[in-house]
């Protein structure tokens, strides 16, 4: 019962993924070949509302749920940034999908989420195990 509330946000957040057409394949298809405005909006949209709720977050020292306090650090740029995020959108360019709506595309239906979802959970492993190799 303790983590309750996290499970009611997650279906809320699939749910709200779904209806605004964000875990389409097709959407997804639209954007990287600049046919549509859809996804640029729906992100455009996401980063104006995560900066705007990281200033209140830091102005108001808001809380946790569990009452602790929020603490958001400082990063530093460094090379594997724009790296890591040329192959995590290339990866995404290529399937259709990105770590965050995999599992509301398990949910309403598409199977070859589950293909996906193991993918990303092996990249996530080999990361971890190459992690200190890697350069900054």
């Amino acid at each position: 019962m303790k983590n309750l509330k996290y499970l009611v946000l997650g279906v809320l957040f699939g749910i709200i993924l779904t209806k605004s057409e964000v875990i389409s394949w097709f959407r997804i298809q639209e954007m990287f070949r600049f046919q549509a405005f859809h996804m640029y909006g729906v992100i455009g949209s996401a980063i104006v509302v995560g900066m705007l709720s990281i200033q209140l977050i830091k102005r108001n020292h808001l809380k946790s749920l569990d009452g602790e306090p929020i603490r958001i650090a400082d990063k530093k740029f460094n090379h594997g940034t724009w790296i890591g995020g040329t192959i995590f959108g290339l990866g995404w360019a290529l399937t259709g999908a990105c770590p965050g709506p995999l599992f509301a595309q398990l949910g309403s239906g598409v199977a070859s989420a589950a293909v996906l979802i193991l993918a990303a959970l092996a990249g996530t492993w080999t990361y971890s195990a190459l992690r200190e190799r890697l350069p900054l």
